[in-house]
């Protein structure tokens, strides 16, 4: 039996409009569509104020071609970040998430996914002004997303496909020169001499970070917020727990041992209260790096350099790239390969050279 379906777009009038009457469709406040469809009532924000869209979307209504309840944009990314915190992902990639949950729904609003096309993203990346690498992440996360919004049966295909990520090129790593680490040494010894207001104790700190950084690998956040109880009493260093279960650690030398020692208060980090947020002590400890390698002379001073001297070193002696990619952390080996591979490439010419003069 066919049942009379009757939708109408209605104006939901915001405090700063000075019309009351829903009927009144002149203004720009949201549009809602009120009515019944196949015999039940219905009224749903569409999430747009033009007029004439709001007309075609009642229209889709009608025909069937656009549900009453379909899943919007806002919907599926709280339900995407919802499972994103369920599966323990580290509080890195969800801020990340979170920052392209912010800009699709800035764009979208609760816009139904299935309405997203594959031009509404490119016409969304034309107003970025991201550096290539980091637009090439953008890209990535946003086919994330709508991948999941296809396996949890919202659309059919994944518009972001259809988007071409930037082109990037990769800048070779680059370790610190035999120099530029002679000079940083010389400028930990001289710093509280020119910064005379900075407290013993984050000198000591200062010294044993920077240490601990380049003889470890470690990046910049994992250094700060490092516990003393990692450091064993055989003076290794716990870096995680690989999937296997089993535990990856290295030896610490001498110098960084010591450093820690000196620097040891008693407390859970060496390098941290504990008390704040984990950013807040990382901008501090970014600043004094920047004051460091300003005394140091070194230019285009950075904290990741620091591991990418622990990485290259290791290269440099011929360890295996699989060996420093687990060193490094890395899920994948891709990763290590696409900042190292200039590096392995030269260690190999030195293995080369060095077998050829043997046969002399």
């Amino acid at each position: 039996m066919y049942t009379l379906s009757m939708l109408s777009p209605r104006r939901r009038h915001l405090k700063t409009c000075k019309h009351r009457s829903s009927l009144y469709l002149k203004c720009k406040c949201p549009l809602w569509a009120i009515g019944t469809l196949d015999g039940a009532f219905v009224r749903k924000s569409l999430d747009t104020r033009n007029l004439e869209k709001a007309v075609k979307m009642i229209a889709d209504m009608e025909k069937g071609i656009l549900r009453v309840n379909e899943v919007g944009v806002r919907d599926g990314l709280e339900r995407f970040l919802a499972d994103c915190r369920a599966r323990k992902l580290s509080r890195a990639i969800l801020k990340k998430y979170e920052y392209v949950s912010a800009e699709l729904t800035q764009a979208f609003g609760n816009q139904p996914l299935r309405t997203v096309s594959v031009d509404d993203l490119r016409v969304m990346r034309e107003q970025w002004t991201y550096a290539s690498s980091t637009a090439r992440k953008r890209v990535e996360y946003i086919r994330t997303f709508f991948s999941f919004c296809v396996a949890s049966g919202w659309i059919q295909q994944n518009p972001a496909k259809g988007m071409k990520p930037p082109k990037v090129s990769q800048s070779p790593t680059l370790p610190y020169s035999e120099e530029e680490w002679a000079k940083i040494l010389w400028a930990l010894d001289t710093y509280g001499t020119i910064h005379a207001q900075t407290p013993k104790h984050i000198l000591r700190q200062l010294k044993a970070l920077v240490l601990v950084m380049r003889y470890s690998g470690l990046r910049v956040s994992d250094a700060v917020s490092l516990k003393r109880e990692r450091v064993d009493a055989s003076g290794r260093l716990f870096l995680y727990q690989a999937k296997t279960g089993n535990p990856v650690q290295i030896p610490l030398p001498k110098i960084v041992l010591q450093a820690l020692g000196d620097c040891d208060e008693g407390q859970p980090f060496y390098f941290w209260l504990g008390v704040g947020t984990l950013t807040t002590a990382l901008t501090h400890w970014q600043g004094r790096f920047q004051k460091l390698f300003a005394i140091a002379g070194v230019s285009d001073g950075h904290s990741h350099r620091f591991r990418d001297s622990f990485a290259v070193d290791l290269l440099s002696l011929g360890v295996s790239l699989e060996t420093v990619s687990i060193l490094l952390g890395h899920t994948n080996i891709a990763t290590t390969q696409k900042h190292y591979a200039p590096w392995v490439a030269s260690r190999q010419n030195a293995l080369e050279a060095a077998v050829k003069k043997t046969w002399a």
